[in-house]
């Protein structure tokens, strides 16, 4: 199992980009599949973005298509969510997981979580 550490979260001004990353230890992350969540207050854990094991194929929710952007660098064992033109809505807690099922399951499924990194976009 992944372990995983979510950083680059801070405060922005709505219109503003931000890039997250989330840094897996183990020398297996280039077997696995990636993928963001989020989890805005008072709201449920929901799908962000996933990226395949190789980076070759992605896939994203309605609400950030077009905005977002995720890939992954194996040598790092990273995986990154360019966000632009941020919104207030997307003000969420940002967390990462793996599997090696593609697609991801729904967040619900997982268990293991890091700490996530806080977004928050001011309007």
């Amino acid at each position: 199992q992944v372990q995983l550490v979510e950083s680059g979260g801070g405060l922005v001004q709505a219109g503003g980009s931000l890039r997250l990353s989330c840094t897996a230890s183990g020398r297996t992350f280039s077997s696995y599949h990636m993928g963001w969540f989020r989890q805005a207050p008072g709201k449920e854990r929901d799908f962000v973005a996933a990226i395949n094991y190789r980076g070759s194929r992605t896939y994203y929710a309605g609400a950030v298509k077009g905005r977002f952007t995720i890939s992954r660098d194996n040598a790092k064992n990273t995986v990154y969510l360019q966000m632009n033109s941020l919104k207030p809505e997307d003000t969420a807690v940002y967390y990462c997981n793996a599997d090696l099922q593609y697609p991801l399951k729904a967040a619900l499924e997982y268990d293991n979580w890091g700490q996530g990194t806080q977004v928050t976009i001011f309007s």
